[in-house]
């Protein structure tokens, strides 16, 4: 699992399992109500109202669809789209206000903006609060106006005087639960960012270390992932803790202990043969590497440390090329002259760009494992991994695959022209001990006596 990557976009595990929860419950909800309409108004014979419903019950399993394959963000604008499409329809053509009974289906606008809210919160600006804006800007139409189209399906008062009581109910149970679920994820929110302050102070810490071999399976590098050993919740993975450090600017002191235990450890390896020459790739989030003094930062660890500086490689991410490449360039050329190698990571999932490419001083390209995941089922994936392989040697640059799982991801890539990888075919990511443990086995593995190709099982 990656350390600082897509930092700024991901979200934690226990963001992903509320907003999943909540987009299963909305759809569901969506399509109960899409099906028992469609049913009351089909013994009406209301066709036009039946279609919508019909509609309305098609796109909320859509949605539902989308969620099971992990596609949240589509299932967010899906959801959001049925929602508000259905409630703007039922309060012009059926919700129709008189003067003895008011509009009221409009009022599930209220909800639906704040579940806008929680749902688009990782969105660019314009969408994070555009659509809660368009959402209250309708509310407010509604309500404010006797906005309808003369219709002859709009419900009589009889009908209408007792569902705006249900309505109103419904509305603000709908909108007290997403405000409390809004509330306990700040809650929890501040809690982990109190918390991860403190374990920078208590060295909570620690490093893993993934291998990286070669078609004959040498150790040929490693790369050092964080890990929060908490003293409660246990061993946390990344992704529940690098997007909040990121957003609230914990990432730099994150990133420098990081990079100076990474080369601490990278200077005692050098006493044993079995990782004495062994590089070591350290991410950089963006933030980090932004800062003004990171390059001299980094040269002073190098320095303090005496580690091996050509041992040294810090992979960049392609969301930093966004920002200013020019001082991207300046930063990595400055320490490429010291002998710090430098590797791009995800490459192919952000910000793709030849131009830039060209001009950054890189060692390796890395295929992200999202495509190395899918290109057994996926020709595109296996597409674009060939175009990364092939662009790769043909400026000169090692390439190397991450996410490779099982034999047939490494003989596919093998058959591409890619003779590196990373993956659980061949470990995970490993403490200290086990990884100076798995370098030692490496090494007595692919002694020059060895002839066999060596067959690699998914580690435990």
């Amino acid at each position: 699992m990656p350390t600082f990557k897509r930092a700024r976009a991901s979200r934690s595990d226990t963001q992903l399992r509320r907003v999943r929860h909540m987009l299963v419950r909305g759809c569901i909800t969506t399509a109960a109500l899409g099906l028992s309409w469609g049913i009351f108004f089909s013994l009406h014979e209301d066709w036009l109202i039946v279609a919508l419903d019909v509609c309305t019950l098609a796109l909320s399993v859509q949605g539902l669809v989308l969620v099971r394959q992990a596609r949240l963000r589509l299932a967010s604008y899906v959801y959001i789209a049925v929602v508000y499409f259905l409630l703007c329809i039922t309060a012009v053509v059926i919700d129709v206000p008189t003067a003895q009974v008011p509009r009221t289906m409009h009022v599930f606008l209220l909800p639906l903006a704040a579940c806008a809210c929680l749902l688009l919160r990782d969105e660019k600006p314009v969408l994070r609060h555009g659509i809660p804006s368009i959402c209250l800007l309708t509310f407010v139409a509604f309500g404010g106006t006797s906005l309808h189209l003369s219709s002859a399906f709009a419900l009589p008062d009889s009908i209408r005087s007792v569902g705006m009581w249900v309505d109103l109910l419904a509305s603000m149970v709908i909108l007290y639960l997403t405000l409390l679920a809004i509330l306990n994820e700040v809650a929890e929110r501040n809690g982990i960012e109190l918390e991860l302050r403190d374990a920078l102070i208590r060295n909570e810490l620690l490093l893993h270390y993934q291998p990286q071999v070669d078609a004959q399976g040498r150790l040929i590098g490693a790369e050092a992932l964080v890990r929060w050993q908490h003293p409660v919740r246990g061993l946390v993975p990344p992704n529940d803790f690098i997007p909040l450090a990121e957003a609230t600017g914990l990432m730099i002191p994150i990133g420098d202990w990081v990079l100076r235990s990474a080369c601490m450890q990278l200077a005692r390896w050098q006493a044993s043969p079995a990782t004495a020459n062994v590089p070591l790739a350290v991410n950089v989030s963006a933030s980090q590497f932004a800062e003004t003094g990171f390059v001299t930062g980094v040269l002073e660890i190098v320095q303090e440390t005496g580690v091996p500086i050509a041992l040294l490689k810090l992979e960049l991410t392609e969301s930093m090329l966004a920002d200013d490449i020019d001082e991207v360039v300046r930063k990595m050329t400055e320490l490429k002259s010291h002998g710090v190698r430098f590797s791009l990571d995800d490459f192919g999932t952000g910000f793709s760009s030849l131009n830039y490419l060209r001009q950054l001083p890189l060692d390796q390209l890395k295929i992200d494992q999202s495509f190395v995941r899918n290109m057994l089922r996926s020709s595109k994936d296996a597409s674009i991994a060939q175009t990364v392989i092939t662009l790769g040697q043909s400026l000169g640059l090692d390439v190397i695959a991450e996410g490779v799982e099982t034999s047939e991801h490494r003989r596919l890539l093998a058959d591409m022209g890619c003779h590196s990888y990373q993956g659980h075919l061949f470990a995970r990511a490993l403490t200290t001990v086990d990884f100076e443990a798995f370098a030692v086995d490496a090494a007595a593995r692919t002694a020059p006596s060895t002839q066999a190709e060596p067959e690699f099982g998914l580690a435990a």
